[in-house]
């Protein structure tokens, strides 16, 4: 192996610490997965006020250290330290106002100040520890700031110089601390200009963080192959295509994996019956518990179709609303675990009383419920519009959970329709974003399960393949050691 890397990951949110989407998965397993690799990495992230300090007994390493904002504004912070796994250490952005005293890791009015002072607090972390590392990598828009300190503010500086930047896009449409579209023409942030003074809130506000990463990171990334392409259209760029295109030499896709540890039916302490591809009847007594958990009659016989998501027009949610009748009248049942938009969750909050044999729901992200769905289904249910990646089909594949899938982004990369004829693909493909190819697909999907034989092959062929993150990781050093090259030259 050439010469180890030293690489520090910043990202708003690492599991299991805090959590609010598959960007935490992503931030905790792949700096492991690098880790097992022989690299150095260490990982910050904010001290949210939903973090746990004593369950995951993190100890305070420095106090009341002040981190410069601007000329006119200083702020102390605290730092604390834990373990994301032996020999990896992470740690913590403590500041009462910020982070501690909210119960919520998004969703604030400041969020784009909040941010700004993370990276910043961030950064002067690394020289508190006089840790340099060779490369920063910047998780999602909220430290897309840290590329445009780098090569402005901290140019001259000797610690900073020559560090490299790699930006990952998770999610295109979340650029700042609000939504984009919703800046006025004459507020929009170009991001080329210096920043405004802390103290003015409403400009702040409107700094475009990930506009300011693509075009400061030494490397751009997005989490698959098919998004990296999609976000240079107009379709899908959202309003950050011609800078992506202009930009499309440092512009790469790696699809996610998932930890194979963490993801494992043979070993998930929150299943009811653990199983692998070689003992499928096993997860037969997930699929009862489930049933019988959700309110569902119990039926081996009858397919059951999960589904675990955000609950956003994004996910495909329109789609179902508007054919639930139809796909009532099929032999099949739902249970779905997710929050999100109080529009679709009173829809599906009616739609399991007026169907209770058929539709059941848990309106809010639950671990636990989450791997009983992935164990207890025979089907998932993903018909996003678009998405960037995916996590939710590579854990189904991994449970052995057959997906049903719109042809988008990490979706294309990752899910093969099936074919009956030739017995290959690993599940139900639908290419056009409408009703009436969504509902053949699930026609299709309940017609397949029919006939058990075929069904286990299917089962046991996704189940079989691997998405861990062993070749990802590699891929992302592969990346690291471009944007090296960059930076220095």
């Amino acid at each position: 192996m050439a010469k180890p890397l030293t690489i520090a990951t910043i990202s708003a949110e690492v599991a299991p610490f805090a959590k609010a989407g598959g960007q935490a998965d992503v931030a905790r397993s792949l700096p492991k997965a690098l880790k097992r690799l022989g690299h150095n990495v260490i990982v910050i992230m904010p001290l949210h006020g939903v973090v746990d300090v004593e369950k995951h007994q993190l100890r305070k390493i420095a106090a009341d250290v002040p981190v410069r904002i601007d000329d006119k504004n200083t702020r102390l912070v605290n730092f604390w330290e834990g373990q994301l796994m032996e020999g990896l250490p992470i740690y913590f952005v403590d500041h009462q106002y910020y982070f501690g005293s909210r119960k919520y890791i998004y969703g604030s009015r400041q969020d784009n100040a909040r941010f700004m002072f993370f990276s910043l607090a961030a950064l002067k972390l690394l020289t508190l520890l006089d840790w340099r590392p060779d490369l920063i990598h910047c998780h999602e828009w909220h430290t897309g700031l840290i590329p445009f300190f780098i090569r402005h503010r901290f140019k001259d500086n000797e610690f900073y110089r020559d560090i490299a930047t790699l930006f990952t896009i998770h999610n295109l449409a979340f650029q700042m601390g609000q939504d984009w579209w919703t800046v006025s023409p004459e507020k929009k942030d170009y991001g080329r200009s210096r920043l405004p003074e802390f103290s003015n809130k409403d400009s702040i506000a409107c700094i475009n963080f990930a506009k300011r990463a693509i075009l400061h990171a030494d490397i751009i990334n997005t989490v698959s192959e098919q998004y990296a392409q999609e976000i240079m259209t107009r379709e899908f760029g959202q309003d950050l295509h011609r800078i992506l295109t202009n930009r499309k030499d440092r512009v790469f896709g790696i699809i996610n994996g998932i930890d194979y540890f963490d993801f494992n039916p043979l070993t998930d302490p929150g299943l009811h019956t653990n199983y692998d591809f070689n003992s499928l009847e096993k997860k037969a007594n997930n699929k009862a518990f489930l049933q019988k958990t959700f309110g569902l009659p119990e039926s081996v016989d009858t397919p059951l179709i999960g589904m675990v998501s955000r609950i956003t027009e994004q996910k495909g949610f329109d789609l179902i609303m508007e054919i639930i009748e139809p796909l009532m009248r099929l032999d099949f049942q739902l249970a779905l675990v997710g929050g999100g938009d109080k529009k679709y969750e009173n829809f599906f909050r009616r739609m399991a009383k007026k169907y209770p044999k058929n539709i059941a729901v848990h309106l809010k992200f639950d671990t636990g419920k989450a791997s009983q769905i992935y164990a207890g289904s025979d089907m998932f249910l993903m018909p996003s519009r678009f998405e960037p990646c995916g996590l939710g089909q590579l854990i189904s594949l991994r449970y052995g959970s057959v997906p049903i899938v719109h042809a988008t982004g990490g979706l294309v990369d990752t899910v093969t329709n099936f074919s009956q004829k030739t017995m290959n693909g690993n599940g139900f493909v639908f290419k056009t974003y409408d009703t009436r190819d969504m509902l053949v697909a699930i026609t299709r999907a309940l017609e397949t399960y029919k006939y058990k034989d075929v069904w286990q092959k299917l089962v046991v062929f996704g189940m079989q393949k691997s998405y861990s993150w062993e070749i990802p990781a590699k891929k992302y050093v592969k990346l690291y050691q471009l944007a090296l090259k960059q930076a220095r030259n």
